[in-house]
């Protein structure tokens, strides 16, 4: 595993939690020779885990819409930032960068582009790891969403054990290093870097 790939907020949310486990996020992924990917924000969470992954010395990859970029949110201090055309090559591109995807406390966008690798995981288009920092209980309602599925049949059990929760980015990447993917649900082989 060479980079991580996080999901989060362009807003600080409530809990002053939040701000301190992104903070640690990208502090942990710099200091263990991790590259972090990311959406290439410098606002709320976004730009607090970018910061402090680039204050401990780590390489930052944002990957960002021409449009957003035009509207000043980018984050001016990454080690790169790859300006695209769309959403959909935003997230085809972070995809393609991450070798695991985590995701931090943040809203629809944060958990639209991590449930499409969950989705395209459990399909066997890639074999990395998802995995939730549920800081204070946060994704807690999305744990129970996905039991839900798999109690009602529209997900097996093996694939709802896929996702990862723990309550520091810390333990987090400690699973995703031991990480060992159960069979696609089509019985096909694992396609790296089909999307």
């Amino acid at each position: 595993m060479q980079s991580i790939c996080v999901y989060c907020g362009s807003s600080p949310g409530t809990d002053a939690a939040f701000l301190a486990e992104a903070k640690r996020a990208g502090r942990i992924i710099a200091e263990q020779g991790l590259t972090l990917v990311y959406g290439g924000g410098r606002v709320g969470l976004m730009g607090e885990v970018a910061d402090a992954a680039l204050a401990a010395g780590g390489r930052v990859v944002g990957v960002m819409p021409a449009d957003l970029v035009s509207q000043e949110i980018a984050h001016a201090g990454l080690s790169d930032l790859i300006v695209v055309e769309s959403m959909h090559e935003r997230k085809w591109k972070m995809a393609e960068l991450g070798d695991a995807f985590l995701s931090l406390p943040g809203g629809p966008g944060t958990f639209e582009e991590f449930i499409e690798q969950w989705t395209w995981a459990l399909l066997g288009f890639h074999a990395k790891p998802c995995g939730f920092v549920n800081v204070n209980g946060y994704w807690d309602p999305w744990r129970a969403t996905v039991q839900q599925m798999v109690d009602k049949g529209f997900v097996a059990q093996q694939y709802g054990d896929m996702l990862i929760y723990e309550p520091s980015p810390e333990a987090v990447i400690e699973r995703f290093r031991a990480y060992v993917p159960p069979p696609p649900k089509w019985g096909v082989a694992p396609v790296e870097q089909r999307y």
